[in-house]
């Protein structure tokens, strides 16, 4: 989850949403990703979707089901749809999103019962330091908009 919350930070520098996420495959990290859905203009440019393309282009394969997703934040729904189609074995994710969360707080995309694949889901990890990263970054765009 550190590596995550380096790509993270990456995001909060580049005033992005300050998201980030690391694949592992084997024990090593094949992907990265931080948002970038104000720098490419793309709503779909999330960090998990990022992660997800660049791992499938890495092993060759539209399957990750050996794989694991690290991410700072619960993804959306949009991300998990993405890691059900994309048979991600693993999700460990550090901070809940009451408002979007889809991997439990909100709906649970990720384990569905109607799905063909569900994956295990891991949560809170490091959710004090990524918590954190989020709650400056909107806190700081409060502070700039009423400039």
């Amino acid at each position: 989850m550190q590596e995550a919350l380096k790509e993270a930070q990456k995001a909060f520098c580049e005033e992005e949403v300050p998201v980030g996420a690391v694949i592992v495959h084997q024990g090593k990290i094949i992907a990265r990703g931080h948002n970038q859905v104000e720098r490419l203009k793309d709503p779909t440019a999330h960090a998990e979707i990022i992660a997800i393309t660049s791992a499938a282009n890495y092993l060759g394969t539209k399957w990750l089901n050996e794989a694991s997703l690290y991410v700072t934040i619960e993804p959306c729904s949009m991300c998990a749809g993405a890691l059900v189609l994309a048979r991600i074995k693993n999700l460990y994710f550090g901070a809940s999103d009451p408002k979007t969360g889809a991997s439990g707080s909100v709906i649970n995309i990720v384990n569905h019962k109607k799905l063909n694949h569900h994956i295990k889901v891991t949560k809170g990890i490091l959710q004090a330091e990524c918590s954190f990263l989020l709650k400056d970054f909107f806190k700081k765009k409060r502070k700039e908009s009423k400039k």
